[in-house]
């Protein structure tokens, strides 16, 4: 199959929840039973509530920043289910969703958040680097890291997300310059949900992102990113190719970001509702609950068995976010270098003076 020839837009689950053929994708997703289905439904709404209770945490004082997913999930989790555990993710700072089907600990998650961690978790743990807050920066990460499994002779791959804005950066173009010129087996996966912050994707982009990327000689596919099937279809494709050899593929997820950037912005002076409604009725959760729905598949059973995951990752998250503790000062040094650095540990000293001060003007007065 010649990735050049495939539809412009591939969808498998109409809004509807109507399975639809698409020829070159169908046999990817043959092997996803209803069952399997019904656990990504169950892993949508899961993120979902993530999202919500992180939220509500920003807005109670808990966190000083959370970047919300909303209207993502279908992207996020269809490409993440397709992943091997020993693939590596690098990623920006949104995939809470591709964090959580990589198995982060809730706890790990809020750290950065909370403003007590410069990272939250372990990457070698899970296979996910942590987030890159610089736009597009992650997508060097990613091809360097794949060109070390090529050197290795592993057949292991990385995968890079970024938004639509990202690929106006030049660590992006950088990124792709790399990856073909060696082969490199890394996935480019670009969720464009049509906003970076307040600048709409038709002011940087006259034609489909996914068409950048040909020019590099990398093949691309554009698919609805609120279609799981569709999504799980194109990076199981992408993967294949890149175990096999034929080096990095770009896949454009056509979403859309139904809340704001972060928690720091207000959406409603730049976007209008119109366009919001337009997108509510493309829900990748409802529309997946209406295939499950045509099957037969979504039962009592299965909503309640969601419905108390949900909860209980809820208040997971929540009590683990309220039990990090405050950080030693001194901590922010940890980690910098690999190995002692003089100029660090002068700092160091000078920092630990500056503490001390503090304490002997308290002694003093």
């Amino acid at each position: 199959m010649h990735l050049s020839q495939l539809e412009d837009v591939v969808q498998l689950i109409s809004p509807s929840g109507e399975r639809r053929a698409s020829p070159g994708f169908d046999s990817w997703v043959d092997d996803v039973s209803d069952e399997q289905l019904a656990d990504r439904y169950e892993d949508m709404i899961v993120v979902r509530r993530i999202d919500t209770e992180a939220t509500a945490l920003q807005r109670q004082g808990e966190l000083g920043l959370w970047p919300p997913l909303l209207g993502q999930e279908a992207a996020q989790i269809g490409s993440a289910r397709a992943l091997r555990p020993d693939d590596f993710v690098f990623s920006s700072y949104r995939e809470n969703g591709v964090a959580y089907c990589r198995g982060v600990n809730f706890t790990d998650l809020m750290r950065v958040w909370r403003g007590t961690a410069a990272s939250g978790w372990n990457p070698y743990e899970v296979g996910m680097a942590t987030p890159a807050v610089i736009i597009g920066a992650q997508t060097l990460h990613a091809t360097g890291y794949a060109l070390g499994c090529q050197f290795d002779g592993t057949d292991n791959v990385a995968i890079a997300y970024f938004g639509d804005g990202a690929t106006s950066q030049g660590d992006v173009n950088e990124a792709m310059v790399f990856a073909a010129s060696f082969s490199a087996p890394v996935v480019f996966f670009c969720q464009n949900n049509q906003w970076a912050i307040s600048e709409p994707v038709g002011l940087q982009s006259k034609r489909h992102i996914s068409d950048r990327a040909p020019g590099f000689g990398i093949p691309s596919m554009r698919v609805d990113g609120n279609d799981v099937l569709a999504v799980m279809a194109a990076t199981r494709i992408a993967l294949d190719r890149a175990r096999s050899g034929g080096g990095p593929t770009f896949i454009e997820a056509v979403t859309y970001r139904m809340g704001p950037h972060t928690t720091s912005d207000d959406p409603k002076r730049y976007r209008p509702e119109s366009e919001l409604d337009q997108w509510r009725a493309k829900d990748p959760i409802s529309r997946l609950a209406a295939l499950l729905e045509r099957r037969g598949a979504l039962t009592d059973e299965l909503e309640s068995r969601v419905r108390n995951r949900a909860d209980a990752v809820a208040r997971d998250l929540r009590a683990g976010c309220l039990s990090i503790p405050a950080p030693d000062p001194m901590t922010v040094f940890d980690h910098v270098f690999a190995e002692p650095h003089s100029g660090l540990e002068r700092q160091k000293s000078q920092y630990a003076a500056y503490l001390a001060s503090f304490e002997n003007t308290g002694a003093e007065s």
